[in-house]
């Protein structure tokens, strides 16, 4: 039986580099993608399937979900990687606009297509969630001075994905006693769009722990923070 996986934001960077490797390891990965034409050119060299999907449309995420349920009729993995974030600064100036619009995304986004997919998760006999989160969003990290994080402030992305820390918990405690995992991974400081290409891995680097887990066997965690370094404190 084939696995079936979906990932968003996969038209490029991380997400697109998972939809690889995941393609490698014989998954049939499914790039979601806001953007038709992109989602074609993302997933046509990669022989994979795409589905027009943007977190931050209801519809679309409902369509999204039924579609994969008339061709698959379960879904085996699903990987929340799309996120955004706005320009590194101090707390006070950032205005609660630019929070709500990063909130859209990488929170509320998230809830919208984990609750979408989970009746096909459900139907999965080893269901996966992967919520790709970040380093910065630890809240151990964010107050230990001699981290090298310490400098960096970001109010919107921070708490933004300190917050899908939370949601991860959330989800793997409803489905604790199911066959389905719940975790989060950060992928390190990749070469992507959203930090300019000023990361030090590559997209392939960056997916390789998101990998990991979305192939994770019976004897994982649940409700785990990792990074390819090991395990992160919340």
């Amino acid at each position: 039986m084939t696995t079936i996986a979906l990932i968003t934001g996969a038209t490029r960077g991380i997400g697109h580099a998972t939809a690889k490797l995941l393609s490698e390891n014989g998954v049939t990965a499914i790039l979601g993608a806001r953007d038709t034409v992109r989602g074609e050119e993302a997933a046509g060299p990669l022989g994979l399937p795409y589905v027009r999907l943007d977190v931050t449309e209801p519809d679309s995420v409902r369509a999204a979900a039924a579609w994969i349920g008339r061709e698959h009729g379960r879904l085996d993995i699903l990987i929340n990687n799309a996120g955004i974030t706005v320009p590194d600064g101090p707390p006070s100036g950032t205005t609660a606009e630019e929070a709500r619009r990063v909130y859209e995304t990488n929170v509320f986004g998230v809830i919208e297509v984990t609750n979408a997919m989970l009746p096909l998760l459900r139907r999965s006999p080893a269901g996966r969630i992967v919520n790709v989160s970040s380093e910065r969003g630890s809240l151990g990290r964010a107050l230990d001075q001699g981290h090298p994080l310490w400098p960096m402030l970001n109010l919107a992305y921070t708490s933004a994905k300190a917050a899908l820390n939370m949601i991860t918990i959330a989800y793997a405690k409803e489905l604790w006693n199911t066959p389905i995992k719940v975790n989060a991974v950060d992928p390190g400081w990749v070469r992507t769009d959203i930090n300019h290409n000023a990361g030090t891995k590559s997209p392939e680097e960056g997916a390789a722990p998101i990998v990991d887990m979305a192939l994770l066997g019976s004897d994982g965690p649940t409700a785990a923070f990792v990074q390819h370094e090991g395990p992160l404190p919340w």
